[in-house]
């Protein structure tokens, strides 16, 4: 598997590029032909994602690297239903962050659980990599439901300076190995 694209059973997850971000800040339109899928309307609800608060290079703008963003296309349904990927590259301990987002239309069918643990899978690939982690909400919600599908558990409420209060998830290399094993 490499890092421009993926599979999985009923996704594909297509690394963003630069062309894919101008296209979409154009026009949603023109990122749907792109991609030759539909986009749903809703979607993002993150534009940050997108975009570079402190005035630097979008993500997709810099250098590739394996901790890359994607598109998460149906491709049964030829839709668009969601985005997320890499916060960066794996810090000096050897963690690395994930994120994501489903569109509205397309929530509770598993898509948000079947990319987080492609995403999860790609990451134990490299060797370096010791834990993969996520923030939600520090609230009950879907993507607690998420994580935990995808093997995770919850370690810590921490402070987040953009939101305040959020809750910590994570998983280890050997849970992993142990989650794939049962």
């Amino acid at each position: 598997m490499d890092a421009s694209s993926k599979r999985t059973d009923s996704l594909r997850l297509i690394a963003v590029e630069p062309f894919h971000v101008e296209a979409l800040l154009r026009d949603k339109r023109e990122l749907a032909e792109v991609l030759g899928v539909t986009v749903p309307e809703g979607w993002p609800e993150f534009p940050e994602a997108f975009s570079s608060p402190d005035g630097g290079p979008r993500r997709s703008e810099r250098p590739p690297t394996d901790w890359r963003d994607y598109f998460f296309v149906h491709p049964r349904g030829h839709s668009l239903v969601g985005n997320g990927g890499f916060t960066g590259d794996p810090d000096d301990s050897g963690v690395v962050e994930i994120g994501y987002e489903i569109a509205p239309e397309h929530r509770n069918r598993g898509f948000a659980t079947e990319a987080a643990r492609a995403m999860i899978g790609y990451a134990f690939a490299h060797e370096e990599v010791t834990a993969v982690v996520a923030h939600t909400l520090a609230e009950t919600n879907a993507s607690n439901a998420v994580l935990r599908k995808a093997g995770m558990s919850f370690v810590a409420e921490v402070g987040d300076p953009d939101v305040g209060k959020v809750w910590r998830w994570r998983i280890s290399r050997d849970e992993h190995r142990r989650e794939g094993a049962e």
